[in-house]
């Protein structure tokens, strides 16, 4: 009878679902970021290099009053992902250290995607899907004969990975082939480096890898002078470099390559074959491996930021990569 639930083949489980405090909290959160100026403060105090923003900065993302700019931080500091501190006649801003991985993990999660301006059909991204075993499985025969001293078994095990860990997040998949061949050349030179011998190995990361880590790997291999070599890669890769970042990689590396740069998928191969593992500031775990160097930036995201906004991070980077660079070059 329509209407009637068959109990005995509908057992739904709903223990799963989230609790209802823990429900009330995060939508308190959403609903008080669901404001495009609250949330455009929010990305500048999470962005700014200093990590932290006064009133006074704020105040330039709109044509408010300053006490409509301070009734919004004090909306987004009740929610618990801001904290406040007087000096003198203003008041400074960052993010709560507890709430910085949600905060990051939203902004990094939409900003990006809200920037891209070319989507693929769906119906053409089906068409050409169906099209691509043959396509990588011709990919991983070809480097398998061009890479004899290693285990073809190996070869062809990695392109295939490394052709799944791209198609993911891929905006355009008529490119997939020239990049899962770019990025299995580069695990398979990963996986085979001694790091005991040859030039130190720096791998920047980031959950997208769309900004700041693509930023500071280039700053590196252009400052380093082929001294050392850097590489980037993010936990759950963006689509897409960032508009913003891929015009300050021209500035350093030259129109062609920055056209070149794509988001990677993180994988241990990078991480063991580095000597130093940077995180950008945005909570992104990696793989401990012994005899590795881990250290932490905390530096703004370009990708949620104006264009004098990633210019000035992009001088934050730099300076750290020159620092960075005179303990690995001496």
């Amino acid at each position: 009878m329509t209407g009637v639930i068959d109990t005995e083949t509908c057992s739904p489980t709903i223990s799963h679902a989230i609790g209802l405090d823990a429900a009330t909290t995060v939508a308190g959160a959403l609903k008080a970021i669901a404001d495009p100026l609250r949330l455009r403060m929010l990305s500048a105090i999470a962005t700014d290099p200093r990590g932290e923003a006064c009133v006074c900065d704020l105040t330039e993302l709109a044509n408010v009053s300053q006490p409509t700019i301070s009734h919004h931080l004090k909306v987004l500091k009740e929610t618990g992902m801001l904290l406040s501190e007087r000096r003198g006649t203003w008041v400074y801003y960052r993010i709560a250290p507890a709430r910085r991985g949600a905060v990051t993990a939203l902004l990094d999660a939409f900003a990006p995607a809200a920037a891209l301006d070319t989507v693929e059909d769906e119906t053409e991204r089906t068409k050409t899907l169906q099209t691509m075993d043959a396509r990588v499985t011709r990919l991983a025969e070809e480097l398998a004969d061009e890479l004899p001293d290693l285990s073809r078994d190996l070869v062809i095990a990695i392109v295939r990975e490394s052709y799944a860990g791209l198609v993911r997040s891929a905006k355009l998949t008529r490119h997939i082939i020239p990049l899962t061949e770019r990025f299995a050349r580069q695990r398979l030179a990963d996986l085979t480096r001694d790091r005991t011998t040859g030039r130190p190995q720096v791998l920047f990361v980031c959950v997208a890898n769309a900004g700041r880590s693509q930023l500071a790997a280039a700053l590196v291999n252009r400052l380093a002078d082929g001294k050392v070599v850097a590489r980037s890669a993010g936990s759950t890769p963006a689509a897409d470099v960032h508009p913003h970042v891929r015009a300050l990689l021209a500035e350093i590396e030259g129109e062609r390559p920055a056209e070149a740069a794509f988001p990677k998928p993180l994988t241990d191969d990078a991480v063991r074959a580095a000597d130093v593992v940077i995180t950008m500031g945005c909570g992104d775990v990696c793989p401990i491996i012994p005899g590795v160097r881990y250290e932490d930036w905390a530096v703004g995201d370009p990708a949620l930021s104006s264009p004098e906004g990633a210019a000035a991070i992009r001088h934050d980077i730099e300076r750290r990569v020159r620092a960075l660079l005179t303990t690995l070059t001496d």
